[in-house]
């Protein structure tokens, strides 16, 4: 596409050095997300067959890509909920679920867990959730434990000990249904946003009190701590920066925080687009932010994904599309990311208080649905596929996968180098063709034996 307008201005930092920018995502890749492994093909007494042709097909990834669920059977038409369930399952492996407290437990001690709970808008059941997780090998993440924004108000203006009593209960009762299912739990989010619905949310100790509560509850789950944009990436870089200070704060006064979350929503009107971007959009400044964090020892996640296409014009969705083609690598490229997750799905379905579902099928998507929407999601409202999408899924399914085919030597093996994750193997001998699912891990050796 011709760039006639001055809005292409927005990629300028990333187009500025861009060959070295694309060595660097690429090394950062190579090293960074992928390994070798080593197929010994035996027979079932033992023995190793030479010559035995290996064909290895990358089937997932162990890093996580995923966006949030909040749509899941929520559409207004069940075209649009297969449509939204099919696009879903086949390019991510990890959906954010809506635990906010206002929706799991609308009403004290009336919970909303079950499939057939009544319906809130965006806030499916979590057991809804997890059944189409369950089905489609996809990978839950609980967010989030402790957030003021979504507070139940059946404990506005509670005391410091009538909330820690509910928190406990509300971290048992998650504990319970999910700690076994849900790998990362989000305990805090935007803890610089507080709203002061209960004064324990102002209380010194309150960061180090939830993990310490969620330590005791899900000791064995991936424990998150989970920051809006213009703390995470936007700050002076420094050890001094908010973000950073309360963290090292909170882990020096006990609270076991296993990763550092780190949202991107780029929330700004479209006038002002580039001059409110140039951190976000500054390669050398995500690198920085990241090597930052890095210092925790501790695995990073984008937790949660906007880019703006402001409108449905080709220009527009092909500027957002552009902006992703080279984030998304720069976080992928990163030795501390693990997760990346994008927000909405589809335009026109962003969160806004006291929807009126009528007028929003009425307004085919083209109604402003509070501050976050701004033609942001990956699908149109229609459901059809924008640039953005193509560019990730073929980024995840395609320029990060891997396939190989290999004959084993006189010893029975035989190597590739592949991305880290799962692969079905086809082995074919002279007495036939199996397969087998191997792993292709970034935490082990990678050697492995195959009977057949």
């Amino acid at each position: 596409m011709e760039r006639t307008s001055e809005r292409w201005q927005v990629l300028e930092m990333f187009e500025e050095n861009k060959a070295e920018l694309r060595t660097r995502i690429n090394a950062g890749i190579e090293v960074n997300r992928k390994g070798s492994a080593t197929i010994t093909v035996k027979d079932k007494d033992g023995n190793v067959i030479p010559r035995a042709r290996v064909k290895a097909v990358q089937k997932s990834h162990e890093f996580r890509f995923g966006a949030n669920l909040f749509m899941l059977d929520e559409l207004e038409t069940p075209e649009k909920n297969a449509r939204y369930k099919e696009v879903f399952k086949d390019t991510f492996n990890m959906a954010t679920l809506p635990f906010y407290w206002d929706a799991t437990e609308p009403e004290k001690g009336k919970t909303r867990y079950d499939k057939d709970s009544i319906k809130f808008y965006r806030r499916p059941p979590i057991d809804l959730c997890m059944e189409f997780c369950e089905e489609n090998g996809i990978e839950p993440r609980e967010h989030a434990l402790a957030y003021d924004h979504f507070f139940p108000k059946w404990l506005y203006g509670a005391s410091t000990a009538e909330t820690k009593k509910a928190l406990e209960q509300r971290y048992k009762e998650i504990s319970e249904r999910y700690a076994d299912k849900i790998p990362t739990i989000e305990v805090t989010n935007e803890m610089e946003h507080v709203a002061g619905r209960t004064e324990f949310y102002e209380d010194p100790e309150f960061i180090e009190w939830c993990f310490k509560l969620a330590e005791k509850y899900f000791p064995g789950n991936e424990l998150v701590i989970n920051e809006h944009t213009a703390r995470a990436w936007a700050d002076k870089c420094r050890a001094s920066d908010k973000y950073y200070s309360y963290i090292e704060a909170a882990i020096k006064k006990g609270a076991r925080i296993d990763a550092i979350g780190m949202q991107f929503h780029m929330f700004h009107k479209k006038e002002v687009d580039h001059a409110s971007t140039r951190n976000g959009y500054n390669p050398e400044a995500l690198y920085r932010h990241m090597d930052l964090y890095s210092n925790f020892g501790k695995p990073l996640q984008v937790t949660e994904v906007t880019i703006p296409a402001y409108s449905k014009d080709e220009e527009d969705e092909a500027i957002q599309a552009e902006l992703l083609s080279y984030l998304y690598p720069i976080w992928f490229s990163h030795p501390n990311m693990e997760q990346i997750i994008y927000w909405n799905l589809v335009d026109g379905y962003a969160h806004v208080s006291n929807p009126d579902p009528i007028k929003i099928r009425e307004s085919q998507g083209n109604m402003t649905l509070g501050e976050n929407y701004y033609h942001g999601g990956l699908l149109r409202f229609d459901m059809s596929e924008k640039p953005a999408y193509r560019v990730i899924r073929d980024l995840i399914k395609k320029e990060w996968h891997t396939e190989a085919e290999r004959v084993t030597n006189e010893n029975g093996s035989c190597t590739f180098r592949g991305f880290y994750g799962d692969y079905d193997v086809e082995i074919a001998t002279e007495n036939g063709t199996v397969h087998r699912t191997v792993t292709l891990s970034s935490k082990s050796k990678n050697e492995i034996s195959v009977s057949l």
